[in-house]
């Protein structure tokens, strides 16, 4: 075999395995239109009907995020709902808790049909739903168990909606970011992994004594 030339780099020789300096412009702009096809093909159409100030990114939970969360709903009953159900795993996990009817709204199609296949992955096929419907155009007040891993800039105006329409027995269930009006009954983890469960009975009394503190 021959000696390579002086200052001649092994990758950077014609017919070599591994890419030079054009190759690897390549492939960055290949895989920068391959993100850019990714989130217009997947994740865009669940955002365009929705308000931009409303608009919330999709970003699984853990395992460990879904485990703090079931477990501040442990020993409940009614219907439970996830707030922008994701891939669904939340749902399911639900579901396998007991927690039923367990039902998922979510805008984007790509993400229902990922739900619906970890649904059947799971042996839970045709006993959870993943509904497509928008949250803030969902009545409920039938609801009685919430889980809603939403950005912070969604929680104040989801906070006047649940106030207004879930029963006084509902627990609402937070992750990633508190509501950062109300005081939760309880928490459980720490940092990324941190869930806030809040129990509407309480966060009612404190917001009308809070009201009625308040200065006229």
């Amino acid at each position: 075999m021959e000696p390579e030339e002086p200052g001649e780099a092994a990758w950077g020789k014609p017919g070599g395995d591994a890419l030079g300096g054009r190759g690897l412009v390549e492939l960055a702009v290949a895989s920068g239109v391959a993100a850019w096809a990714t989130w217009a093909v997947l994740l865009m159409p669940g955002f365009r009907r929705v308000p931009l100030r409303l608009q919330v990114p999709y970003q699984p939970s853990g395992p460990q995020q879904v485990a703090n969360a079931l477990a501040l709903l442990r020993g409940r009953s009614g219907k439970t709902v996830d707030l922008g159900s994701g891939d669904g795993r939340l749902v399911v996990e639900a579901y396998k808790q007991g927690l039923r009817p367990a039902v998922g709204y979510e805008l984007n199609p790509w993400l229902l049909c990922l739900s619906s296949y970890r649904a059947w992955k799971a042996g839970c096929h045709g006993k959870v739903s993943f509904l497509k419907k928008d949250l803030w155009k969902v009545n409920l007040s039938d609801c009685y168990n919430v889980i809603v891993f939403l950005a912070p800039s969604v929680k104040p105006p989801l906070a006047a909606k649940l106030l207004e329409e879930l029963p006084d027995e509902a627990r609402v269930v937070a992750g990633r970011f508190p509501f950062p009006s109300w005081t939760p009954t309880s928490t459980l983890g720490q940092g990324l992994e941190q869930v806030w469960a809040y129990d509407m009975k309480e966060v009612r009394r404190a917001v009308q004594s809070s009201a009625e503190g308040s200065p006229v």
